[in-house]
Order: structure tokens, then C-alpha cells, then sequence
């Protein structure tokens, strides 16, 4: 075997055992026989290199977990730290330094609205328990009836059977239907669906109407609704105005149903507020965190509640608690990494810096936004995203491996959704890396436009 590993040095070697022996997420594995396979060797800052040598800027933060770039320093250091003291221990009659730590200053950052912090490792799971402790705080509360869940119109939430359910892109979802309890879909907010002569808010007050409607007629049948604060990010990064979230909370007050906010994607600073939920000045029922809440570093996911729904599980009776479990919940060196993250927001005044990068980042791209072939370029925090009209049907259902693959060719990692390209990069861009990305999308843009 050693024999074995030795002969692998080109990333050539690297990418042909993997094809043999690795079945990777997300993907057709046929479409590798023209899609080339990155063995990464390493990663420093912003960027990723392969077994040859040759280097990528992490344009996309590795599927949106990574914020303060790779072998980051400082997250190494208390990683390391944690490494000498506790590696793991059952959460499960027992408790840590890290995960208290941790839970203490989530919630302080909530102003104390949301707390008793439950741990898993990805965000489907996160997903999976804010479903199953809305259905069963209404259960306990003696409201058996509310059992449905809504979810919004292109909505993402995990590919986990509960939250695929509520998870509304037909490509993840429909080979699975027969598996999946159907959940009850509403208008998306997005503010491409403005009518002419519309604003964004506009756009966010007829999504809202939608769930009025149903609310009116099936409220009693519904345990929670669940949204993506600002960004529906699967779909294609589909945007929406603030007003929506307030609009969203004031109805689920009124007609007693949970908010699920699942700000998987979009929490952790990626909007521009470390949560997503802050810039409509709401917080929901349950909150849910996960990617970059660890810098992206180590698998750890979590949810937030309100105290009154914890109140409705603390029981002499067994059967009314929340009996749901992993393995490796509250891992020490997962709750570690996201302290470490979360010193380096405090310490670095990161949000007010992201500020200036993203104004940088959008000056550059600037051109994109006034290019004939682009459609609704937008930006949230530090997500960018525009639509590539492509008419040609077959030109436009190979957009996304053409534009991955010219992208690749300069140096950068950028993933499309369809016709969409999106940048959600590290927060930790020079500005020479800044320029470069802009000028290398717009480059890669007109490549495969041309092509």
C-alpha cells in the first residue's frame, strides 16, 4: 500500500484514484469523463493548489463554508490547543468548556432572544431537529393538529429526508417523492419577480400576501414555516427585500405558527449582518447555522430557540423531551474552531472591513452589471451573483460546466447554479486578489460567451 501511495505524485494520479474509489456529492460522475477532477494538495489564504502545483482562488469559500481562508493561523492555533486537552466526549450526560463557551456568546449575540443551543454536524440535520422540535413543542402544548410545514418557491434546506421535504428544487427533489411527506409551497419573495413597475418590496409584500392566505385557511394544520433570510442561495442566489422577514414574522405571531430561519448559507456574516435575520430586525423560533460557523473547518451545525419552546419539553416526563441525538454532537473541536471564528469577527472588526471589500468587489465587477449579456447582477453582503442570457438551449444546459471549466483555466474556483454565476468568496481578499477575481470573472464571462 505504501508502494501504492508513493507512485501517486500528479494530480493526474490523484484524480484517477479518486474516480476509482471516491463517490463525490453533487454530482453526475459520467460528466468527469470531460469535467476535470482538482486533487487538492493544499490550501493557504484565499487560495487552493493542486499536486502540480497550480492554484485556485477559493472564489466560491468551498461550497460557502470558508471565511477567513485556508490554514488559517489562528484557528490552527486553538485547534491545536484543543487537540492536547479534549477531543470528543457524549454530550449526552456530560458538557465542555468549548460547546458552553460557545452557546454562551450565540445566544448574548441574539440579545438573549434565542438560546438552549442544539448541536449536529451539517445543516440538514439542523434542519431535520428545528422541524422535529416545532411539531413536537405543538404536540406537547396539546396542538397535535399542527403538523404541516410551508416552505417558500425554490427553496433549499438539505437533502435529508425532512428537509428535502421542505426543500423545493426539482433536481435534488423529485427522485425522492415518494419518500418525502409533501410540505405546502408559497410565492418566493425574489425580487426578479417584481412586476413592471415594482420594487423589491413590492415583490416581498405579494410573497407575503401568499402566506397570509394560507395561513387564514390552514393555520391550525401548520407547525412552522421555514425561509432563507435574504438569499435563497440553491436556486440561483435568488434575492429578496427585508421587509419580507418582518412581514413573515408578523404573520406567524398573528396565527401562531413557528419562523424556521435557516440561515445555513447566509448567516455567519455572509449578508452583511452576522445574522441574516438582523437587517429586518426579527429573530424566529428557530435558527439555524451551520458551514461557516466553524470557519470552515470542521463539520458542526446547530439550532437556536426560544425559550418558551425549550419550556415546552422540560418535563418529569420522558416521552415530552427532545430525544434526538448524533454522535458527535457539541464536538469539542468543531465548537473550538467556531470560537476561534468568532474571536476573529470581534477582534478584526470583520464586518465593517467586509464592508470595504465588498465595495471594492463591485466596483471592479462593475461592467458586468451594464453588460448586455447579463441579467439582474446583484449583490447582498458578500454574495454576488448575475444571470448569463444564453438563448441557445443547448449552449445554455452546458453554461455551468463550460464557465466551471474556462474558470478553472484562470485560476479560479467558480461553480455556476444553471445560468446563474455567483461569487461568495473568503473574507479575507487583498485587494490585488480582489482586482483579480473581478478581472478574471469578466475574462472567463466573455470566454464562454464567445465559445
Amino acid at each position: 500500500m505504501e508502494a501504492t501511495t508513493a507512485s501517486a505524485t500528479t494530480a493526474a494520479d490523484w484524480a484517477a484514484r479518486s474516480l476509482k474509489s471516491v463517490w463525490h456529492p453533487c454530482t453526475q460522475m459520467q460528466q468527469h469523463e470531460t469535467v476535470p477532477l482538482i486533487p487538492v494538495s493544499h490550501g493557504r489564504g484565499a487560495w487552493l493548489y493542486d499536486h502540480d502545483g497550480k492554484r485556485y482562488l477559493d472564489a466560491i469559500s468551498s461550497w460557502w463554508v470558508n471565511l477567513f481562508g485556508h490554514a488559517n493561523g489562528r484557528i490552527n492555533a486553538e485547534l491545536k490547543d484543543q487537540l492536547d486537552k479534549l477531543e470528543h466526549a457524549m454530550l449526552a450526560g456530560f458538557t465542555h468548556e468549548p460547546v458552553i463557551r460557545l452557546s454562551e456568546q450565540l445566544s448574548n449575540m441574539t440579545g438573549n432572544v434565542l438560546g438552549h443551543a442544539f448541536y449536529a454536524s451539517d445543516g440538514a440535520s439542523a434542519v431535520e431537529i428545528a422541524l422535529k422540535m416545532s411539531f413536537h413543542a405543538w404536540r406537547n402544548a396539546g396542538l397535535t393538529a399542527k403538523q404541516e410545514f410551508v416552505c417558500v418557491q425554490g427553496s433549499y434546506h438539505g437533502e435529508t429526508i425532512g428537509a428535502l421535504a421542505v426543500t423545493d428544487v426539482a433536481l435534488f427533489k423529485d427522485a425522492y417523492g415518494p419518500l418525502l411527506r409533501a410540505a405546502r409551497v408559497v410565492a418566493s419573495p425574489d425580487q426578479r419577480n417584481a412586476l413592471q413597475g415594482e420594487t423589491a418590496q413590492d415583490a416581498a409584500r405579494r410573497a407575503a400576501a401568499d402566506i397570509e392566505a394560507l395561513f387564514a385557511e390552514r393555520a391550525g394544520h401548520i407547525a412552522a414555516i421555514i425561509v432563507e433570510p435574504l438569499v435563497q442561495c440553491a436556486t440561483g442566489m435568488a434575492m429578496h427585500d427585508p421587509l419580507y422577514l418582518t412581514l413573515v414574522r408578523e404573520l406567524c405571531d398573528r396565527y401562531q405558527v413557528h419562523m424556521i430561519a435557516d440561515e445555513i448559507a447566509v448567516g455567519c456574516g455572509r449578508t452583511g449582518t452576522f445574522f441574516a435575520c438582523e437587517q429586518a430586525a426579527i429573530w424566529p423560533d428557530f435558527l439555524c447555522l451551520s458551514k461557516g460557523i466553524s470557519g470552515g473547518y470542521l463539520p458542526l451545525s446547530l439550532v437556536l430557540t426560544r425559550d418558551d419552546i425549550y419550556q415546552a419539553f422540560y418535563s418529569h416526563d420522558v416521552t415530552r423531551g427532545f430525544l434526538h441525538s448524533h454522535s458527535y454532537t457539541g464536538n469539542p473541536l468543531a465548537c473550538r474552531a467556531a470560537l476561534a471564528t468568532l474571536a476573529i469577527f470581534r477582534d478584526d472588526d470583520v464586518l465593517n472591513a467586509n464592508r470595504l471589500r465588498a465595495a471594492r468587489l463591485s466596483a471592479a465587477l462593475g461592467p458586468l452589471a451594464a453588460d448586455e449579456r447579463v441579467r439582474n447582477y446583484r449583490q447582498r453582503g458578500m454574495i454576488w451573483a448575475f444571470d448569463a442570457i444564453e438563448p441557445d438551449p443547448a449552449r445554455a444546459a452546458a453554461f455551468s460546466r463550460r464557465f466551471f471549466t474556462a474558470a478553472l483555466d484562470n485560476e479560479l474556483l467558480l461553480r455556476p447554479i444553471g445560468n446563474t454565476v455567483y461569487l461568495m468568496p473568503p473574507y479575507i481578499l487583498s485587494d490585488d486578489e480582489t482586482d483579480l477575481l473581478a478581472a478574471r470573472t469578466r475574462k472567463v464571462f466573455d470566454q464562454v460567451m464567445a465559445a
